[in-house]
């Protein structure tokens, strides 16, 4: 290698290397094929060539899989530069201020190796939703899958798009990844692999329909999964729920601040917990007298609460009088408590863990994901999308308001809207990267990621489509949310392209990736270089070739 130093390559083989020392310590590669790969790795000219090695290298240690890499045919273009360039037909800005959200439109490896240059180790969280099958992939899987999605088609594709994934999450970064029953255990035991068995946080199962397919006396299909894995388990923290969000929890008072909301669903009086004499007493408030059981006359019904107890709550005002009976008000984050000292007021945590089960309830099922896209005008156009209100709880549960958001298979766009409506409701600066091929079916004739996930994003923020539509359900009901949106699409080169103005140093745009505009074509060479490495060997000719100019 010249003197121009590929850090970007080096940085891959780092992180490829620190693996396999740590596979080789879980005791998952032998010492001897370690080293091997470790050399070869170390060898390699190219970020193809690295992760190429990495996963032909480790195909026969697998602890959890196998399964025969079919390697796409596109990933061989060694002599081709893949780079981004803006598209400034769909790109807009509504506001300076407002997050710049970015949608790369093309192949996903390319864009995620693209993304490495500018979001290494800074990308706090993945959603994935990854094509289970032919029927989900359009006229794309009859030109790149053979027709079909094959299993080992599936965790080939998935594999190398996941080692370069880990490498840009952050260190507490988190990577959500749904998938269907059919699949899940054989794409975990792939997560398994390539974050380690330690790394793994939870399988969250989701509700899709309440029906689902009936065989024989059995429904199934009533349910897919949401694996989720991070870098460092000993660094992952989730957020808690607001418990305040209880819906059963109705009503306020002028303690909501410090006690929540409450509810009155249980009166002060009981039949079924059994008499007791020294609670059948009179309750005398504003002049009207109340009695356990609603009558005078002695009967099974006694109060719950001791008279002491009582007072305690009436001074504190834990009850409601409505007509004849008594109702204790039972607040969301106050109790009444008791010690040797007497009775007190308790004030208890407003948020509370999330479960593995939060994500059953019928909210974050299918038929919400076809309303998403019906309201927006969109719903004949893509399916199997994701509910939106599916993606904006994993984003509570795991981004903080100034995250970064990253999804890979991007469809219809909802993992974008997601971000957006929450940055909105807690006043967040989260900044959302979509990356979506822009395959033809017979519903989108100019690509998915032209004729749907740009539309939807274009309506949502700026209230109207790119064509001045604005004739869909979703805008009668919302401010349009605002925000900026930069899209960009796929640009290749060949390296050995040296006409003035077509090479990759004169194409590639480093303000695309956070950097100010160069001023010499020396550091556009040498920035260009250490980020693109298969631009090295054409380094001296370009160099020439703007001598002799």
């Amino acid at each position: 290698m010249d003197s121009h130093e590929d850090n970007n390559l080096s940085k891959v083989k780092s992180s490829i290397i620190e693996e396999i020392n740590r596979r080789y310590e879980d005791h998952s590669i032998e010492e001897t094929n370690a080293a091997l790969i470790k050399r070869l790795v170390q060898k390699s000219e190219t970020i193809n060539d690295a992760l190429m090695i990495w996963n032909l290298g480790t195909r026969f240690s697998k602890t959890g899989i196998q399964f025969d890499r079919d390697f796409e045919k596109v990933l061989d273009e060694k002599d081709t530069i893949h780079y981004l360039k803006r598209n400034p037909k769909l790109s807009f800005k509504t506001d300076e201020n407002a997050p710049l959200h970015k949608l790369i439109i093309g192949e996903n490896f390319y864009a995620l190796k693209n993304l490495l240059i500018s979001y290494r180790g800074k990308v706090d969280v993945i959603y994935i939703d990854p094509p289970y099958g032919k029927d989900s992939m359009g006229e794309f899987a009859a030109t790149n899958y053979h027709n079909a999605l094959s299993r080992d088609n599936l965790l080939t594709m998935l594999e190398i798009r996941l080692e370069i994934a880990k490498m840009l999450l952050s260190d507490t970064g988190v990577i959500f990844c749904s998938i269907d029953d059919k699949n899940q255990a054989y794409v975990k035991c792939l997560f398994d692999d390539i974050f380690g068995e330690r790394n793994f946080v939870a399988n969250f199962p989701r509700i899709t329909v309440k029906g689902g397919k009936t065989q024989s006396d059995l429904s199934t299909n009533n349910c897919d999964y949401i694996l989720s894995y991070t870098t460092n388990i000993n660094l992952l923290k989730f957020n808690k729920i607001k418990i305040e969000d209880d819906p059963s929890f109705k009503f306020q008072d002028e303690y909501y601040d410090k006690r929540g909301p409450y509810h009155i669903k249980q009166a002060l009086d009981s039949e079924s917990l059994g008499y007791i004499p020294s609670l059948d007493y009179p309750i005398i408030h504003n002049g009207k007298t109340y009695y356990p059981g609603s009558t005078e006359e002695k009967n099974n019904f006694r109060w719950t609460w001791s008279q002491e107890k009582l007072k305690f709550a009436l001074e504190n005002d834990f009850v409601v009088f409505k007509e004849s009976r008594v109702f204790p008000k039972k607040y969301l984050c106050a109790s009444i408590e008791q010690n040797k000292d007497g009775y007190y007021i308790e004030y208890l945590d407003r948020t509370k863990n999330y479960s593995q089960l939060h994500f059953l309830q019928n909210e974050f099922s299918n038929p919400n994901a076809t309303k998403d896209l019906k309201e927006l005008g969109l719903d004949n156009k893509f399916s199997y999308s994701k509910p939106k209100n599916l993606i904006k709880e994993l984003l509570k549960m795991s981004s903080n308001p100034s995250s970064t958001v990253l999804d890979f298979f991007a469809g219809s766009g909802t993992t974008a809207q997601a971000v957006q409506e929450l940055n909105k409701e807690d006043g967040g600066s989260r900044e959302c990267i979509l990356v979506q091929m822009d395959e033809k079916t017979a519903t989108t004739p100019n690509g998915i990621a032209t004729d749907v996930t740009s539309k939807r994003l274009k309506r949502v923020m700026t209230g109207s489509c790119y064509d001045g539509y604005a004739d869909f359900e979703w805008i009668k009901k919302h401010a349009p949310i605002g925000g900026n949106l930069d899209v960009y699409e796929i640009g290749e080169v060949s390296v050995y392209e040296d006409n003035k103005g077509q090479s990759a140093f004169d194409v590639i745009d480093e303000t695309i990736y956070g950097c100010e505009k160069f001023g010499s074509l020396k550091e556009r060479v040498d920035w260009i270089c250490s980020n693109f490495s298969i631009t090295t060997p054409r380094i001296k000719q370009i160099e020439q070739r703007d001598e002799n100019a």
